[in-house]
């Protein structure tokens, strides 16, 4: 673990690379989730319950893992692994907006380390069913379990949600994905500014760190050729289902 708590140590800090592209709108009735600056979209964990097979051959129960990935995000995530005594849940994606992606690749590694599969997707709480979205989220963020369904998920498996997924052993995408991937950009949470020099060099820097976790994970590291590409055009690039399995993104095309 010293490895991974000195990533997790460094990717909590002020100067990350965020995905650039088009935030889903946050909604104001659902409460901060972390600490002093998480955002109200910070994304939240918890075990959901469904019918047998509902999360693949033999899985009835996974870990919803839901939200925008924050600098805090891992904390959760480790808190919720740590709950499962033993069971290795597969954990279930639904990332949205300007994501901190020096985080997401650091719970990659986390999932990785603690042998967990990973897919995307959106969980449907029942108990969630005719309420509000400050009820609902009452009732996610402690934890589960929540009885629920799993369906397509209604928003891309972004950038962040990629990083993330490819730290599952077994990685899956479910027909009618899309995969949209944005470029990068330094970000410092506590100021807006950052030098044209120290953001060329960051840029390098992180770039390399995300070509070693590509290639740890089995991922073809040309994924970050598209990513490069795209912060230089300030473009999104959808990735047909054809591409998933060519660059290793995943290692079966559905659940």
């Amino acid at each position: 673990m010293g490895a991974l708590s000195l990533r997790t140590a460094v990717f909590g800090g002020l100067l990350t690379l965020f995905a650039t592209g088009v935030a889903q709108a946050q909604d104001p009735h659902r409460p901060a989730v972390g600490g002093i600056g998480s955002p109200i979209d910070a994304m939240i964990f918890y075990v959901a319950h469904g019918a047998d097979g509902a999360c693949g051959p033999g899985c009835a129960d996974w870990i919803a893992a839901e939200g925008t990935v924050q600098w805090d995000t891992h904390k959760r995530l480790i808190a919720i692994l740590d709950r499962q005594s033993g069971r290795k849940l597969p954990v279930v994606i639904h990332s949205w907006g300007p994501a901190n992606l020096n985080v997401a690749y650091s719970l990659g590694r986390i999932l990785r380390s603690r042998g967990v599969d990973t897919t995307a997707g959106s969980t449907e709480a029942e108990a969630c069913r005719g309420k509000n979205e400050e009820d609902c989220f009452a009732l996610k963020r402690p934890g589960g379990p929540l009885d629920a369904k799993l369906k397509t998920p209604d928003a891309p498996c972004d950038l962040a949600c990629v990083l993330i997924l490819a730290g599952g052993v077994h990685r899956s995408l479910p027909a009618g994905t899309r995969v949209l991937l944005s470029g990068m950009e330094i970000h410092n949470r506590l100021a807006p500014n950052v030098s044209e020099e120290r953001r060329q060099g960051l840029t390098v820097r992180f770039g390399e760190l995300y070509r070693i976790y590509l290639r740890d994970m089995g991922v073809d590291t040309e994924l970050l050729d598209i990513i490069d590409r795209n912060s230089e055009s300030h473009r999104q690039t959808e990735l047909p289902a054809s591409e998933w399995l060519r660059l290793h993104i995943v290692t079966s095309a559905s659940l």
